[in-house]
This record gives structure tokens, sequence and C-alpha cells, in this order.
């Protein structure tokens, strides 16, 4: 008997519950709803790289480079200090592919420099290769003619082609995807041409105009007219012995030629 109110009991009492949530309490209240589940923390590059496997060395240049640090720093934070990042991240084969000293020949400055040329300050996902403005600017700076330049290209069918004016490296997939990050793998090290590129010519000066040249273009050279003279200011500028000594000799010409005449 005891055993048969038991199980009579336990569905009025889940009856009872269930109206308990539902039925507005006194004064016009009601259950408070529970609160939402907390947003899951933001993943970190090196949770997402360590997870996909084959990023050892590049995992390692992010770490010496403190540059994993920045980025985790910002994912983490309360609020977005920008629109996220995006990052391309090589395979371990991509860098056993490089020549033997290219990452030993750098300074630590330059290493740190081709660390943020993998890495962009905006969420870029796939659909929007095809649409961005080139050149892209990476962490690494200025995207001038041989400096840090980063073209991307997509052929629509979900291929994106990246060149750095010394490599042409392919997009191989997408790691991950988030709020704030985005993380792809890339076949090749993005080599910048600033650390790998022939050096750029300076800017050459335009050839100057040989004086042959200049001349005839400047046609024939227009020559001032002189002044006349003017006799009476040059009399009078004349010293004063000197006027007196023509005078005289002209009375003298003036005598003679009366003389001849008788």
């Amino acid at each position: 008997m005891e055993k048969q109110m038991r199980s009579m009991a336990a569905p009025i009492l889940l009856a009872l519950l269930s109206l308990s949530l539902t039925v507005p309490l006194a004064h016009g209240q009601t259950v408070a709803a529970a609160p939402a589940p907390a947003a899951a923390p933001a993943k970190s590059i090196r949770a997402v790289l360590t997870k996909a496997g084959q990023f050892t060395k590049f995992l390692q240049l992010l770490k010496s480079t403190q540059e994993e640090d920045q980025i985790d720093s910002q994912l983490k934070g309360k609020a977005s200090s920008g629109a996220g990042f995006t990052i391309f991240a090589p395979t371990d084969n991509a860098f056993s592919a490089l020549k033997s000293g290219s990452l030993n020949a750098l300074s630590d400055q330059e290493k740190t420099s081709l660390v943020q040329f993998h890495v962009l300050s905006q969420l870029l996902p796939m659909s929007q290769f095809d649409t961005v403005s080139n050149p892209l600017r990476t962490h690494a700076g200025d995207t001038g003619r041989g400096k840090y330049p980063l073209n991307v290209t997509a052929d629509g069918g979900g291929r994106v082609n990246i060149s750095t004016g010394v490599v042409n490296a392919t997009v191989d997939g997408t790691l991950y995807t988030g709020d704030k990050l985005v993380v792809y793998q890339v076949d090749k090290v993005l080599l910048p041409w600033k650390l790998y590129g022939p050096p750029v010519p300076p800017a050459t000066a335009p050839a100057p105009v040989a004086d042959k040249d200049r001349k005839k273009k400047a046609g024939p050279v227009a020559v001032a007219d002189e002044p006349e003279a003017d006799t009476d200011t040059a009399s009078e500028a004349a010293p004063r012995g000197m006027r007196g000594l023509g005078g005289a000799l002209c009375g003298v010409a003036v005598a003679v030629a009366a003389a001849w005449c008788m």
C-alpha cells in the first residue's frame, strides 16, 4: 500500500513543480529565468595550432618573438581592440623547404617582422578574399615598394593564392574560425621582400639637359640695343681743361681756312 502511494505521489509532485515555474507568484512576480551560460573564452593560437599538429616551428617563432602573447592578450580581452586577427600558418614542411640558413641569418627583430608578416589585424573569412583591396597590411607594417606588401587573389572556386613578391603560396585549408580569430594553413613560409627580396634601386633623377640642347630649345638670345651716346652729356662729362683745348684748336682751324681762301 505504501509503495503504491509513493508511486502515485511522484507524478503529482512533478506536476506541481512544473506549475510553480510558470504560474505567477504573489504581487505579479514570476520565477526568474535561469541565467544564460557564459560565452566560451576565445581559443588561443597555440591551442589551435597544437590541435592541428605539424606547426611546431611556427609555434616556436610565435613564442620567441612574443607575438603569441600579444595576440592572445587581445583575444582574451573583454572588449575587442580591433576587428580580430587572421593568421596564415606555414606547416613544418614549409619551413623545411627553406634554403639552409634562411632563418638563422635573421636578427631577432627581423624574425619578429617575419612572424608579423603572417598576421593581419582584421578578420578575413574565406568568402572575402576575392573582395579585399591589395596589398594587405600585416603586423609587419609598411606595404610600400620593397617593404612588406602582401597580395591575395581568389579564383572563385575556393582556391586562394598569396604573393609576397618573393614567393607564391596557397591557402590549403581553414584550421579555425571564431568571432575574433581565423587561422589558415599555407603551404609556404611567406617571405617578405624587405628581408628576402633583391635590393630595390633608388629612384633615379631625370638626366640633365645638355647645354647645346638647352640652347636649341631656348632659341637665339636677344641682344639689347646699346644706347646712343649723348654728345652733350659726353662733352660735359669731359675734364674742364680738355674742353678749353678743344675750343682753341677749333679757332686755329678757322683762321687757317680763312687765310687759304684769301
